[in-house]
């Protein structure tokens, strides 16, 4: 057992409190019970709201950018308030507060991004003119940029609050990351769209574990940790950071492993999803990988489709 809970110490996870967040949460605390044969009491879930979860009626780029999703969990972290915090490694900033690290992250489930909608199964299918929800802009422009036709609205909520909307008929169509529908027991809806068809948002389908810097909880957390993930992300962060990618720019990236060599590939998009420009790698560095990305599409011009 991990020192940390041989000092019989309660362990405080923090997490927001929308279903997928708290099921991720929930895996986490489980992971760790198993891991280090500690009574259940012993770790608790501890939920807060963030910005992003409180401002509902406007989309993400009007609010700010990345943090959106994490910054109330780094207060409480810097406060004591609680020991580690779970979040989906895709709203996490590239940047994380001074004396934080992420120290673990869980092995990554589907990438994909999923096409829910009652009236087609892939986009080719939609009726031309049909209306499209998201709030991602990287999904906006992605979708315009194959299907330039359609009518785009905003589409904020969590899982369940976006489905209502398609049921509702706000929509004909929407997308929704096919890991957090797996976390959900909702595996079987909607009909995923392959890497080559929507590249994925950087980090997507990871989840990491946050903490302030303490090496008895670090040493706690080690056994959850995936080498492979911790990797990929590795690189598709690093593209992000280069190119300043916040919540206000269409950025996609995913980096995979194949006969232990990395396969990466960064997009670009104008928002309107009329330019796209990509950059791919394939090495043993993952940083150095996803830098040299983010210097190739700036070099041919990135910069000016913000």
């Amino acid at each position: 057992m991990a020192r940390w809970f041989d000092r019989n110490e309660t362990l405080r996870i923090g997490t927001r409190g929308s279903p997928l967040a708290l099921a991720q949460a929930h895996a986490v605390r489980d992971l760790l019970i198993k891991a280090h044969a500690v009574p259940a009491d012993r770790l608790i879930v501890t939920v807060l709201k963030t910005t992003g979860d409180v401002i509902i009626d406007r989309p993400l780029a009007e609010i700010g950018g990345k943090g959106l999703f994490t910054k109330e969990l780094d207060l409480a972290l810097q406060a004591g308030q609680i020991d580690i915090a779970v979040h989906s490694m895709k709203d996490v900033p590239t940047l994380l507060p001074d004396g934080m690290a992420i120290t673990a992250v869980l092995p990554r489930e589907d990438v994909r991004d999923v096409l829910v909608s009652d009236h087609a199964d892939t986009l080719a299918d939609l009726p031309r003119g049909a209306v499209f929800g998201t709030s991602s802009l990287r999904r906006r422009a992605q979708i315009l940029n194959r299907r330039p036709d359609l009518k785009m609205v905003e589409f904020r909520g969590n899982v369940q609050t976006r489905l209502k909307k398609l049921a509702d008929g706000v929509a004909s169509a929407t997308l929704l990351a096919r890991a957090g529908l797996n976390r959900l027991g909702q595996a079987d809806l909607g009909r995923a769209l392959e890497v080559e068809v929507l590249l994925p948002a950087v980090a997507q389908g990871a989840v990491g574990i946050q903490q302030c810097h303490n090496g008895d909880l670090s040493e706690a957390l080690a056994p959850l940790h995936d080498i492979a993930t911790a990797a990929q992300i590795t690189a598709e962060r690093a593209f992000l950071r280069a190119l300043d990618g916040n919540c206000r720019t269409p950025i996609a990236g995913l980096a995979s492993l194949e006969d232990n060599r990395m396969q990466f590939v960064g997009e670009v998009l104008s928002p309107d999803g009329s330019r796209v420009l990509r950059a791919a790698r394939t090495g043993d560095e993952p940083a150095r990988m996803g830098l040299d990305a983010a210097e190739e599409v700036l070099s041919l011009g990135a910069a000016n489709l913000f």
